[in-house]
């Protein structure tokens, strides 16, 4: 049976919590956000614009949706905190069950999960932030190696959504000759995927006795992470017809007789900046070249703010290169198991929960240290 006392101390600290993320959050002006957000809604001429109606519906559900748990959660809290203090009074006329604190307990497990995703909210202030994400793995050296290795990652991160609740899609997967793949780029949709997701861009090092040497030697392999916004918004990004070049494939992977006998694949090259995006997860010809497309916006975008954040790094005196150069991350797997991430300090000795997509309190260090304004750790 869990002692009262502990409970009482866990709903305490809970309480704490909750309150600092108020203040945070501000629940006042936040209200007020959502009622100006309604009024504009309710405009007679609100949909004449579309992209800017999608804008502001997305900023009310968003909105909404924060305030609303917040409240709930504040609620939930405060009922606890009562239940632990009416536990402490069973125990002391003896009539404390089992049950009772059990049910405290997973209460209070479960407000403190609910907690922490309403905390990780406060550390997503960039414009982009809240949307989708294109993802591109690219393995690096490391000959076939780093193409395993880039499979590894690949698989890490699907785990990973899929214990979040996102919705993953691999649009393209180029497989190496021997094992592995050369790349692959699939989309992530959900709450802050881009934000989440943009702790992870950089390059990945693993360290392992390699299953592709004879002599079973010690590998050092590498691969990429590039991290896009995903933007439904054309005019965001302009891009010229006449910039593009467009080829057409027949597509590798599985997907039935017509995937395979017929140039439904579709590879974009946007020519001024020799960015290549490729298309062949769906059916037809138009539809990839559709999903291109949009891979492009993104990657483009993703370029402009590589170059924003670069010249903010060189104003802040800093000498790291930001974006697809930098190492982030080390996985070693012999002569001893530790992941551990260059940019905060922040590790792990359980290599294998990592692998099977353990990636939150990664994310979550590295979020927290750019929200502070930290110096990258680097590494030893």
């Amino acid at each position: 049976m869990t002692d009262p006392d502990e409970l009482a101390q866990q709903a305490g600290r809970l309480a704490e919590r909750v309150e600092l993320l108020g203040a945070y959050l501000d629940p006042d002006a936040l209200a007020a956000r959502i009622a100006e957000l309604e009024q504009q809604m309710g405009a007679a001429d609100f949909w004449d614009d579309q992209d800017r109606a999608a804008r502001v519906s997305a900023e009310h559900a968003r909105n909404t949706g924060r305030l609303d748990e917040y409240r709930s959660l504040a609620s939930d809290v405060g009922d606890l905190s009562e239940l632990a203090a009416m536990a402490r009074e069973e125990e002391r006329a003896g009539t404390l069950t089992e049950e009772f604190t059990g049910e405290i307990d997973d209460g209070l497990s479960r407000a403190e999960d609910r907690l922490f995703v309403l905390e990780e909210s406060r550390l997503f202030g960039g414009e982009h932030d809240a949307g989708d994400a294109v993802v591109t793995i690219q393995s690096g050296e490391g000959g076939t190696d780093a193409q395993d290795w880039a499979e590894m990652l690949l698989r890490m991160y699907l785990r990973w959504a899929e214990s979040r609740g996102f919705t993953a899609t691999v649009q393209d997967r180029q497989d190496g000759q021997e094992a592995g793949i050369k790349s692959a780029t699939f989309t992530l949709a959900g709450a802050n995927a881009y934000g989440l997701m943009s702790a992870e861009r950089g390059v990945h090092r693993l360290v392992r006795l390699s299953p592709f040497d004879s002599a079973n030697r010690r590998q050092t392999s590498f691969a990429a992470v590039q991290v896009a916004p995903l933007v439904a918004d054309e005019a965001e990004v302009d891009i010229d017809d006449k910039d593009i070049r467009v080829d057409t494939y027949r597509a590798s992977g599985a997907g039935g007789q017509h995937v395979n006998k017929t140039d439904s694949a579709v590879r974009l090259t946007h020519i001024p900046t020799g960015v290549v995006v490729q298309c062949q997860n769906e059916r037809s010809q138009t539809q990839n070249r559709a999903t291109a497309m949009s891979l492009l916006r993104a990657r483009l975008l993703e370029l402009e703010i590589q170059r924003r954040e670069e010249e903010a790094a060189r104003e802040r005196g800093e000498t790291m290169t930001i974006g697809f150069g930098s190492q982030i991350r080390s996985y070693v797997i012999h002569p001893y198991s530790m992941v551990k991430d260059l940019r905060t300090g922040h590790e792990s000795g359980n290599t294998q929960a990592v692998f099977d997509g353990a990636l939150d309190p990664f994310m979550r260090a590295e979020l927290e240290r750019r929200a502070k304004g930290l110096a990258v750790v680097g590494d030893d």
